[in-house]
């Protein structure tokens, strides 16, 4: 199963698959089954996307920050108005020597079914001479139908970052199958003593697994979400870095994402933004051209810049900038503390 649904993450729009991958799909799919977290309340995301797989955020909890999980809008994960009845509760009527497959999703093997962002592709189990497994049908509607000629398929589903597939034999009688999805959503924020930071100045980074246990990828799993998206997530815990800025703002934070379940979080950040110049007199103008380099106490070299009025984002501890300019250096102590944005002056003396 890994390498069936590895394959679809980084090439999602292949047409065909190897038959080794498949071979290993067709041998394991059937063993496998999705468990929804305990508790969990399986509901449609607003505004997931149509094609896999789009960014969407996420949030993370302490240390460094908090997260808090709900569930989504109310009525975007009802099933459709059918009178109670789940989808493909009567097929259509299929054209002579085929049969009507209809497919659906939901969160988990009880949740609500899910009405958007899926994309389906169906696949024959029997590889052509070539070796590949050719794509047989493929829709982005939630609940599509599929008329099939009697063999056995492999129908993959996926949704956001999150998939799934099934192996199904379909025979002369129509038939409906059900997917679960263990998908859960995730939209992070990031603020300095109780302020929202700009969406601008924030990056997040999303690992698989938990930083505290120590089983983290050391990879990304997802690199450069933005502040406020959703993405969309196979449940489980993921380890968050939020980067504030572009020098050393930088919290991190595990959390965890649970089927059907939108998870807000917020990385609490220890820095502020400090504005730095160069000037031959107090009050007076900025030297321009100036080579700048922030150090720490220990002449570790946190951020380079060149400019009259450089802006660096800096986590809050001691620094000390130094200024190069017509071959001299000017250098400042100076101490960041959270929240409170600085404009520095540094003398030439």
């Amino acid at each position: 199963m890994t390498c069936f649904v590895h394959l679809f993450r980084r090439f999602p729009h292949r047409r065909s698959l190897t038959g080794r991958c498949l071979l290993v799909a067709l041998g394991l799919v059937a063993g496998v089954s999705w468990v929804s977290e305990a508790g969990a309340q399986s509901l449609q995301f607003l505004g997931s996307q149509a094609a896999p797989p789009q960014a969407g955020p996420f949030a993370a909890p302490p240390p460094g920050g908090g997260a808090r999980s709900s569930v989504l809008a109310p009525g975007t994960g009802s099933a459709p108005s059918s009178g109670g009845r789940e989808p493909h509760a009567v097929l259509p009527s299929a054209p002579a020597g085929k049969a009507a497959l209809g497919v659906f999703a939901r969160f988990g093997q009880e949740g609500a079914p899910v009405q958007r962002g899926l994309v389906w592709r169906v696949f024959a189990d029997q590889p052509e001479s070539t070796g590949a497994f050719p794509l047989v049908a493929e829709s982005a509607e939630a609940t599509p139908v599929f008329f099939l000629s009697p063999g056995g398929y492999v129908v993959h589903v996926t949704y956001g970052l999150a998939t799934t597939a099934q192996r199904v034999v379909v025979g002369s009688v129509s038939r409906r199958e059900a997917f679960a999805l263990p998908a859960g959503g995730l939209r992070l924020q990031g603020d300095v003593e109780n302020r929202a930071i700009s969406v601008q100045k924030l990056t997040f980074d999303i690992f698989e697994g938990s930083f505290l246990q120590g089983r983290t990828s050391s990879q990304p799993y997802y690199r450069g979400a933005g502040a406020g998206e959703v993405i969309l997530l196979p449940e489980g815990t993921y380890h968050v870095v939020s980067t504030y800025g572009d020098a050393n703002a930088v919290v991190r934070a595990d959390v965890n994402v649970v089927p059907g379940k939108l998870t807000d979080a917020t990385m609490h950040h220890r820095a502020a933004q400090v504005t730095l110049k160069l000037v031959k007199d107090k009050g007076g103008e900025a030297q321009p051209d100036t080579q700048w380099t922030v150090i720490t106490p220990g002449g570790d070299t946190i951020k380079e810049s060149i400019g009259a009025f450089p802006l660096f984002i800096l986590s809050e501890g001691d620094y000390t900038a130094i200024g190069r300019h017509d071959g001299r250096n000017y250098s400042r102590d100076f101490k960041v503390e959270a929240g409170r944005d600085q404009a520095l002056e540094v003398m030439m003396q």
